[in-house]
């Protein structure tokens, strides 16, 4: 299985924090170091086959919350036919805040699905863009987010989406290394449930195509033997009874041979 490409645009478009006095905390960065490797064995657990796509990404989603540090709530946004959907989530903030977007008809999580740009804010009480959707958001509780595109053949099909009650949770850089680890294998997941099935269509429609193949050619010797014609005056007799009746071929088809098995009884 092949890893999706990754999409880190550059500048990650969020708003400066000062650093500490003094440099971080040893021990608060010995924890993040620890929660990343905890995420990266957790993502090297999750299996993808045999599963349903939901089933997936609600454990992807579960994982985010507990490896990307700053994470209280996550979710992930799918664009299909340029209509966002959460197509699972973790935590009622996260949904909440997707959902206002979606009534808005834009945010972080849209902008950074359909612009392939990771979008983080710092603090919701200070930002300036998407000025409606902010403040409503903020009244859930969101003070701070993170959204990651997801990258797909060049181009992005949505977004994983982090959401904290605190000021500047995302602002680490093992933040945005957690969050784009698990943007690439919901990516991955997508791609595969996405491919599966369109194999899946495919099969269905050889298999009708088989079957209605056979039922035209035995309809054929049917009239053969009934009118004493050729294979090809045959199917024009087909032919002319569907565009007659406004039904499929296959249909007609089905018919004559059905007709022939009744009398037999």
């Amino acid at each position: 299985m092949g890893r999706a490409r990754r999409c880190r645009p550059v500048p990650i478009l969020a708003d400066r924090v000062r650093p500490r006095r003094g440099g971080p905390d040893c021990r608060v960065v010995l924890g993040k170091l620890r929660l990343v490797e905890q995420l990266l064995r957790d993502l090297s657990r999750v299996v993808l086959a045999d599963r349903t796509l939901d089933d997936v990404l609600t454990e992807l989603t579960s994982i985010a919350v507990r490896g990307i540090p700053g994470a209280e709530a996550s979710s992930i946004t799918l664009i299909r036919g340029d209509k966002p959907y959460t197509a699972a989530y973790s935590g009622e903030m996260a949904l909440a805040a997707d959902e206002l977007q979606y009534e808005e008809g834009y945010g972080p999580c849209l902008d950074a699905g359909r612009g392939g740009v990771i979008l983080r804010i710092d603090d919701m009480q200070v930002e300036k863009r998407w000025p409606h959707y902010v403040p409503r958001v903020a009244q859930h509780g969101v003070r701070s987010s993170l959204s990651i595109p997801l990258p797909f053949q060049d181009t992005s099909i949505g977004a994983l989406n982090n959401y904290s009650t605190e000021p500047a949770a995302f602002a680490s850089p093992e933040s945005l290394e957690a969050g784009l680890d698990v943007a690439e294998i919901v990516a991955v997941a997508v791609a595969n449930a996405t491919a599966h099935a369109a194999l899946g269509d495919q099969a269905r429609h050889m298999r009708l195509a088989m079957e209605s193949r056979a039922v035209i050619e035995q309809a054929k010797g049917v009239l053969m033997a009934q009118r004493h014609v050729d294979a090809d005056q045959a199917f024009e007799v087909l032919r002319e009874a569907s565009q007659r009746y406004n039904r499929k071929l296959r249909d007609i088809a089905t018919g004559i041979v059905a007709s022939t098995q009744e009398r037999r009884r």
